[in-house]
């Protein structure tokens, strides 16, 4: 059994994806658009104007993985309550993907060593979602 974050983007999610995939090297494995789905999802399913959007992806970073979409494309996203967690092998790696993932976002705690890592810092990227960069010491 595993858990799997899953993240709704609101309308931004293929934005989101591209960002996740240069910052972190994140791959794409599966994507999914809402005028995919079977008629037999029923009615509702697709909206006027969602038809492009993504109804279901599966992102790996590493050996993670998330899933996320486009939700009801409400253009309104709220992560709050959650933050992921990344762990960089080394602290050149946590600083690289620290500046990635903050390149648009809010930095709330700059990357620094402290006494339970050689590497911690924390961020909200540019969607609002909230990581945490964390190397053991």
């Amino acid at each position: 059994m595993q858990v799997q974050p899953y993240l709704a983007f609101e309308g931004r999610c293929e934005e989101a994806l591209e960002f996740y995939r240069t910052a972190l090297g994140a791959e794409i494995v599966m994507l999914m658009r809402f005028k995919d789905a079977p008629p037999s999802a029923g009615p509702g399913m697709v909206t006027p104007g969602t038809e492009n959007k993504v109804m279901h992806a599966r992102l790996k970073i590493g050996e993670s993985v998330i899933l996320a979409s486009d939700g009801r494309c409400t253009g309104k996203t709220s992560f709050q309550g959650i933050t992921l967690s990344l762990t960089p092998t080394n602290d050149s790696e946590a600083q690289r993907v620290f500046t990635a993932l903050a390149k648009g976002g809010q930095v709330q705690m700059p990357l620094n060593k402290t006494f339970f890592a050689s590497s911690f810092g924390m961020l909200a990227d540019r969607f609002g979602v909230g990581w945490m960069i964390y190397v053991q010491a």
